[in-house]
């Protein structure tokens, strides 16, 4: 019966848009703490405060939820149509992380994971079966990418994130943990090699070995996490990225296998705008360009002290004035930013 349900269950999860479904047990990730620990104890997560709280949870998914029996992953395709690295040639205009192009992904894949789950109890109440579950999508202490890998539905790559042969790395993740007792498939092994594309393209170097990341050095995480000002020596090497970095990503050739994302609402909507016009952004009209963005989440001071290390970065000289006009404002991170924009041009 568990091997005819999850047959179904696969039908079903593709069928509501999901590129790929594998699962394993909580179980299934002892390492996981470990390595965790050991970045937290180096301080290579930064501000981020919250990696560090929990750690029990999040390196051991049966402690979260000690009824669970499996987990399902599920990877959801948010391929863009063009490789976004030359976008960085254009640098008058502020680049966004392609995962951030459309609408929020937590509200896409979690509307999507719920639609899934509910069948499942449904499913499993015909088949005389009790069944409860919990979903997740990058917000619980939930490690993914590391179930992710037990499941088989990729290999955390020397960048850290997830690889799949099948759809590259341009993909979210979702969970559902289930006291239902599903076959697990088998783990996924590395399929890197010998490459280091991903190493060697990033621009602070953040990657102290292959498969370690020093997230203080990230300028995914410099430009969403970190609050205050940036450290000068970084600030140079973020060229106009002002919402994540997709380098990484971007040149893993295993890119060529990416499938094109299926939700609509992935596709492109903020493009790579115009620096200026981004710097002129009040609170409210930051809001309302980016409701229903993850975008929003930052708040317009972090985002438009971003624009103005892109605008420190532009090489143009006619953009000095939208720097100085910003040079008093409330925000200090931002009035940093603006006189370090202004002192470069």
């Amino acid at each position: 019966m568990s091997d005819d349900l999850k047959s179904r269950l696969h039908a079903r999860a593709l069928a509501e848009g999901f590129s790929a479904m594998r699962i394993t047990t909580p179980d299934a990730i002892p390492q996981a703490a470990e390595r965790l620990a050991a970045f937290v104890a180096q301080g290579r997560h930064g501000q981020m405060g919250w990696m560090a709280e929990r750690m029990g949870w999040r390196g051991d998914p049966a402690a979260l939820w000690p009824e669970a029996r499996s987990v399902i992953m599920l990877a959801e395709s948010y391929a863009p149509e063009e490789n976004p690295l030359p976008l960085l040639q254009e640098r008058d205009r502020g680049v966004i992380s392609v995962y951030a192009q459309g609408k929020d992904y937590h509200d896409l894949v979690k509307r999507r994971l719920k639609r899934l789950g509910r069948w499942l109890i449904d499913e499993s109440h015909r088949d005389k079966t009790a069944c409860e579950i919990k979903v997740f999508v990058d917000t619980a202490p939930v490690m993914e990418k590391p179930l992710a890998q037990a499941a088989g539905l990729g290999w955390q790559g020397k960048h850290t994130n997830l690889l799949s042969r099948d759809l590259g790395n341009w993909f979210f993740l979702g969970a559902i943990f289930t006291t239902l007792e599903l076959a697990p498939d088998a783990p996924e092994q590395s399929h890197c090699g010998s490459c280091t594309a991903c190493l060697d393209i990033c621009p602070t170097a953040a990657f102290p070995a292959p498969y370690q990341l020093d997230a203080r050095r990230c300028i995914s995480y410099l430009t969403i996490e970190h609050a205050g000002p940036v450290a000068e020596d970084l600030r140079a090497l973020m060229g106009n990225r002002i919402y994540g970095c997709d380098d990484c990503l971007a040149i893993c050739p295993w890119n060529k296998f990416a499938k094109a994302a299926r939700d609509i609402g992935y596709a492109a909507r903020h493009g790579a705008p115009p620096l200026a016009e981004l710097a002129g952004l009040d609170d409210a009209a930051f809001r309302a360009r980016f409701a229903g963005s993850p975008i929003k989440r930052i708040g317009r001071r972090r985002f438009v002290r971003n624009v103005l290390y892109a605008i420190g970065n532009s090489g143009d000289a006619a953009l000095r004035g939208v720097a100085q006009a910003l040079c008093d404002d409330a925000d200090a991170a931002v009035a940093d930013a603006a006189r370090w924009a202004v002192s470069r041009l």
